[in-house]
């Protein structure tokens, strides 16, 4: 599921687990941000592409693909595209989106995949990881699912843009550490609370190599051009100032 955020901004007291990432109540309205705003429409997801290349005829795994955004731009390119997402609020939106032939599925990255051993090219896990307090078992079913040769491209918040938002806002947060953190999403009328996991960049390196995944591209790219006239000063916090960070990881 693709964050719209490009920095955290209220840290709250972590939330009820039942109660947070609530995406099937706004999946509406955060489908509506993500389609429009600077940090999905104009930055995130126009950097995913450019890593991804040419896709005609690949195989692709859309890990958290909400509202299907990501999904409809790669099929447009050509590839064959399959996408999971855990909330079927938002699953219901891409089926609108992408016709009744998308292959659309509910899962959890969480818990075994519903795909036999490499059954992808490519994997896009695109604002999702951070989610996930343990990258361990999601990255080793990611490896699994993708076949030799195939290509894991994730985005994820930038891990200094975390901690120094949370030392300007007075936390005493060590960057070294992997902790929960959460803020509010007030959209459509709703205020729900949503948990991430912050950790270091060697610990997120650390975490693809054990998978068995090799680096090949750490990138943190600029918001597209035309986005300077629509959002001056979005577009200027987000060319000056990491938000997320860009892997794109070799399944030898």
């Amino acid at each position: 599921m693709a964050d719209m955020s490009t920095v955290p901004e209220n840290h709250v007291e972590p939330a009820h687990p039942s109660r947070a990432n609530d995406y099937d109540n706004l999946a509406e309205a955060y489908a509506a941000e993500n389609e429009a705003g600077i940090a999905n429409a104009y930055y995130e997801r126009p950097a995913i592409l450019a890593l991804a290349g040419d896709v005609t005829g690949r195989r692709i795994l859309d890990a958290g693909c909400g509202s299907g955004p990501l999904f409809a731009a790669l099929r447009d390119r050509g590839a064959v595209v399959t996408g999971i997402d855990n909330s079927t609020g938002m699953l219901e939106l891409a089926r609108q989106r992408l016709g009744a032939g998308a292959d659309l599925q509910v899962a959890d990255l969480r818990n075994r995949l519903p795909f036999p051993d490499g059954a992808f090219d490519d994997v896009i896990a695109s604002l999702v990881l951070h989610y996930l307090e343990d990258w361990g078992p999601t990255l080793s079913e990611l490896r699994r699912v993708l076949t030799t040769g195939g290509r894991l491209i994730v985005s994820v918040d930038h891990p200094f843009a975390i901690h120094a938002i949370h030392r300007s806002a007075g936390r005493k947060t060590d960057y070294f550490a992997t902790y929960n953190w959460t803020e509010e999403w007030t959209m459509g009328g709703l205020t729900v609370p949503m948990s991430f996991w912050n950790r270091p960049m060697h610990a997120m390196t650390d975490a693809f190599t054990a998978a068995g995944f090799r680096l090949a591209v750490i990138s943190e790219p600029q918001p597209v051009p035309a986005a300077r006239e629509l959002f001056p000063d979005e577009f200027r916090a987000l060319a000056t100032s990491p938000s997320f960070l860009f892997f794109v990881l070799d399944a030898d």
